[in-house]
């Protein structure tokens, strides 16, 4: 999405969003809350993730040596440059040929928004 900004203003980037952005339901599969929680993703994170991609993100959880594909680093350029969309296509459908599954069953959309905040939470505070 595209940022526009009038000449000393803020971006219009979070009114665009708010528009866009659809409202939540009683449906916890339904779309998710505005913004995402990085406190709740922490746990959904803990729970699920930090045994192949580590504590920080780095893939070096207590599994990972025995993977045949490493896990991905979120500190590395590649993940880093990647969208929220990209990463969470990747959370839902898996990568084909490696240890990464698919989530789209397991987590709602809410819970897989939640993680991604936090992942992107631990890139910027450089754990």
């Amino acid at each position: 999405m595209r940022t526009f900004r009038l000449s000393g203003s803020r971006p219009l980037f979070f009114a665009a969003t708010l528009l866009l952005t659809p409202v939540a339901t009683g449906d916890s599969a339904g779309a998710q809350e505005f913004p995402p929680d990085a406190v709740k993703g922490k746990a959904v994170y803990e729970r699920h993730c930090l045994a192949c991609h580590g504590a920080g993100g780095r893939g070096d959880g207590p599994d990972a040596a025995a993977l045949t594909v490493p896990p991905a680093n979120f500190h590395r350029f590649k993940s880093f440059l990647k969208s929220d969309e990209e990463l969470l296509r990747t959370i839902e459908h898996g990568v084909v040929f490696s240890p990464m599954h698919e989530w789209q069953e397991q987590l709602t959309e809410t819970e897989r928004q939640d993680a991604l905040a936090y992942i992107r939470q631990l890139v910027q505070q450089g754990h």
